[in-house]
């Protein structure tokens, strides 16, 4: 069966119809019944309470909760009441953070327009676009957004805008004609229009062969319903680092469990102490310092003109190592204008043009006569190439209002897409004269004359061969051209289509949706960080690689190709073709998806940038997904997972500067909790071995867990930004946190920590008794893990530098830290609740110095592995 482009206007109303006459009501009432209504449907979402139940999925969570039961049923109140506080708390943050439900389908359902003009038994009635079915004819003029798909009937000079949808950055200029080809490429069935578009020149009409869920704007809803969003590499790392964790910490608590019974110590307060170890090693709080640092850095994005719609996108977005960019409106103004002149032979660049030139004034003013645009208070109406006219007479200190005035507009033959061209009549300085603007093939074929500095001269082979070899060099670079000719007519006379003929020649204009001015920088900044920029557009060949070559993202010619080529491939072939090619032109959803797709296969984090519906399910379907805050639609922005509110791809180098940065300081965060646990489990475990006392009450340790650990860890997830990590390749997408040269890390760090907190315990369990050396033990386990904060800072020794003192909610910490700690060994009324005895001021100075001494320590550890790496 031919597709409906293929068959002429009567017969595709046969087709739907039954014959070629408007639907009658009856008609009307059975195609609704049959079609349904013209909406889009969408899918079950979940209930708040459903994703506040999947907050306790995870591992860790699952452990915890089993943990707080324990505690329950051995009577250990406190310790429960404080497990099931922290988990409730992260599960509230979780819930509240993935609320912001996706609402793409219900603001694809926005982009139909409210009414619909339809021919109903001969008569036009205006309904609600919910009430077009398919057989409706719908009428149309400039305006009016086209309710549904289908295929035109009458077209007097119709231009749609089809950006949204297609990508393409120009009106569509369309026709009645049928075209014969097969598989041609949505942007180019010119007979057809789609929900969602609209028309911005003209008028015509249309019959409806596709509503709803079928429309091309419905096969993107579906593919939205389908395409999976993905976990960013935090989540999955932290998920298996989780499971690990846990599994490991379990391990080692039963053990310790089996070695306290072992030795005939109460069952009951083994299990106790093993169950509030367990509390104490697995970092519970890890979940809401993440949560909590990513909320900061959404909060310095967005005053970066960045909008975060997930968390998780923040650390996503520093990880990426291709960005899939769309070029209208992202990588270009999504504005049309004017680049090149060409009078007297010579081209000229737009920034060079002077109007004391008779031969460049008289071009631009015709180009501001013969134009149906209007740019008036910064509000423009009618086609772009038009308003680029105006506007560049505006630039150049010419108001387009006064010259109509001065020569206001006596007849015209209007835009007619057969013939590529239009043509206004007005008297210019007393000469009644044609204006004529068109495509410059149609020109040249109806030109006898050419103007050269003032003066007409024959038109000769050679001439048209030079400006046929300009009009190619701009195409070539991408550029749109319009020819403009003139001719004295009558006075007397209306316009007709014979006095197109006989022209004279006056020049060229050339003219593109010109790159944003970052863009050149932004791409460059891309590649210098080991992140591959690409174009994906609806947009032409021709004007996608001019773009690309300019900013920097094609290099070859042989790295663009076109949709139809992708259409031809296997997913697996796909896989391969990918790695050579930097700019795809006239694609559709569907190969913006399957590119994004085999990428991923690859083995790479890609995110996703676009404004138009059509990128909806790619920017989904991509690892992070960006969207355009200004020129962007709601659907767009409701697939990502950030909203840039400038639209400026510039931003989107900042916001990978600001994840790599977060992902740094999440990192910092983890180590400055494993390595302090690990020191803790390392004290246990001596004692332990050694048959020493437990040099911990359950207490102590969820004090740690909850004022020491959290607010350190929380300081070093907001430490100062460095834009030294641009220089560092991303992330594999495979890599673990726990890497090898971290474990080293935080098992060189927990060792130093529990040799500090042993010799206070030995010193106070040979001075005192057991409660003493607990007491110096938690004292100085609490002190040095406040010390450490600052050796998380980096990798690097950062003691003798101004580094040490850049984070002032580091140095807030520390204080608040030392503070509670000294007034929990001093003060006699804490004494009962803390399981401690108060120090003395030898003691207390010893707890100190021990605790500080792992500062200078570590920092020659690290000093040391630094030079090794070298």
């Amino acid at each position: 069966m031919k597709a409906y482009y293929q068959l002429s206007g009567e017969e595709v109303l046969r087709e739907v119809n039954g014959s070629e006459e408007p639907l009658t009501k009856e008609q009307v009432s059975e195609n609704q019944r049959k079609y349904g209504p013209n909406e889009l449907t969408e899918g079950k979402k979940k209930t708040t309470f459903q994703i506040f139940l999947e907050q306790y999925k995870d591992f860790l969570v699952i452990i915890l909760i089993i943990a707080a039961i324990a505690s329950g049923f051995m009577g250990d109140i406190e310790s429960a009441a404080v497990i099931v506080i922290v988990i409730t708390m992260n599960a509230i943050l979780g819930t509240v953070q993935t609320v912001k439900a996706e609402s793409s389908l219900a603001s694809l359902k926005k982009l139909s327009g409210p009414e619909a003009k339809v021919l109903r038994d001969g008569v036009v009635v205006p309904i609600p676009s919910s009430e077009v079915t398919v057989g409706d004819i719908i009428m149309l003029e400039a305006g009016d957004y086209i309710p549904a798909d289908g295929r035109i009937l009458e077209c007097a000079s119709m231009k749609v805008d089809e950006s949204a949808l297609t990508g393409e950055s120009l009106g569509v200029e369309k026709t009645t004609d049928v075209i014969e080809e097969d598989e041609v490429p949505l942007g180019d069935r010119i007979n057809m229009v789609y929900s969602g578009s609209f028309l911005t020149y003209g008028r015509g009409s249309f019959v409806v062969t596709e509503i709803g869920m079928n429309t091309e704007v419905g096969k993107i809803a579906s593919l939205l319903k389908t395409t999976s969003e993905k976990k960013t590499p935090l989540q999955v790392n932290l998920d298996q680092f989780g499971q690990k964790l846990s599994i490991l910490i379990l391990v080692f608590c039963a053990i310790l469990f089996g070695i306290s019974v072992f030795r005939g110590e109460n069952i009951g307060n083994a299990f106790l102490f093993a169950v509030a170890l367990a509390v104490a090693a697995i970092p519970e709080a890890l979940s809401s310092i993440v949560t909590i640092v990513l909320s900061f850095g959404t909060q310095k994005m967005a005053k970066e003109h960045a909008i975060v719609r997930k968390l998780q996108a923040v650390e996503g977005l520093g990880s990426v190592s291709i960005i899939c960019s769309d070029k209208t409106g992202t990588l270009t103004q999504n504005k049309m204008t004017v680049e090149h002149y060409y009078v007297d032979g010579q081209s000229i660049s737009a920034d060079k043009i002077d109007l004391r030139d008779p031969s460049q004034s008289r071009l631009l003013i015709s180009s501001i006569l013969c134009n149906d645009s209007t740019n008036i208070d910064g509000v423009e109406i009618g086609d772009p190439t038009e308003t680029a006219l105006i506007n560049l007479g505006s630039s150049l200190g010419l108001d387009p209002e006064e010259v109509r005035v001065k020569y206001p507009r006596e007849s015209e033959n209007p835009f007619d897409s057969d013939r590529k061209m239009m043509a206004t009549k007005h008297s210019l300085n007393g000469v009644p004269t044609m204006i004529v603007k068109g495509a410059v093939d149609v020109l040249l074929n109806r030109t006898d004359w050419v103007e050269m500095k003032g003066e007409t001269h024959e038109i000769t082979e050679e001439t048209r061969r030079v400006i046929e070899e300009q009009n190619q060099r701009y195409s070539r670079e991408g550029l749109r051209v319009l020819a403009f000719a003139y001719k004295e007519v009558s006075d007397e006379t209306e316009l007709t289509l014979e006095d197109e003929d006989h022209l004279i020649f006056l020049g060229l204009i050339a003219m593109m949706d010109p790159p944003r001015e970052e863009s050149k920088a932004a791409v460059e900044e891309c590649k210098c960080a080991g992140i591959r920029p690409i174009m994906i557009t609806g947009d032409h060949k021709v004007t996608a690689a001019a773009i690309a070559k300019r900013i920097g993202i094609l290099e070859n010619e042989s790295e663009a190709c076109e949709g139809a080529e992708i259409d031809k491939m296997s997913d697996e072939e796909l896989k391969d073709f990918v790695e050579g090619i930097s700019v795809y032109a006239r694609v559709s959803p569907e190969h913006k998806i399957r590119i994004v797709r085999a990428w991923q296969e690859k083995g790479n984090i890609v995110s996703m940038t676009g404004d138009g519906v059509n990128d909806a399910p790619a920017l989904k379907q991509a690892d992070i997904g960006v969207a355009m805050g200004i020129t962007g639609s709601e659907v767009s922005k409701d697939a990502a997972a950030m909203v840039l509110t400038d639209d400026n791809f510039a931003t989107i180098i900042k916001a990978v500067e600001n994840g790599r940065n977060i992902y740094r300081n999440i990192k910092a965060s983890i180590q400055f909790l494993l390595s302090g646990n690990f020191g803790a489990i390392l004290a246990v475990l001596y004692a332990s071995l050694m048959a020493l006392p437990v040099p911990f009450a359950p207490v102590h340790l969820l004090f740690i867990n909850l004022l020491t650990d959290s607010l350190p860890a929380i300081a070093l997830g907001l430490e100062p930004h460095s834009k030294n990590v641009m220089k560092e390749k991303p992330r594999p997408i495979n890599e673990s946190i726990l890497t090898k040269d971290f474990l080293i890390n935080i098992g060189l760090e927990g060792l130093s920590i529990c040799t500090m907190v042993m010799i206070a315990f030995t010193i106070g369990y040979k001075n005192g008794n057991a409660l003493l050396a607990s007491t110096m033990a938690f004292a100085t386990l609490c002190c040095s893990r406040l010390f450490h904060g600052f050796n998380c800072k980096s990798n690097r020794p950062v003691v003798f530098t101004k580094r040490v003192f850049n984070n002032i909610y580091l140095i807030g910490a520390f204080v608040i830290g030392m503070i509670l700690i000294t007034l929990v060994v001093t003060v006699p009324g804490l004494h009962n609740i803390f399981k401690v005895q108060t120090l003395t001021l030898s003691q207390l100075l010893t707890v100190y110095g021990l605790a500080a001494l792992n500062l200078p320590i570590i920092q020659i550890i690290k000093a040391v592995r630094a030079k090794f790496r070298k």
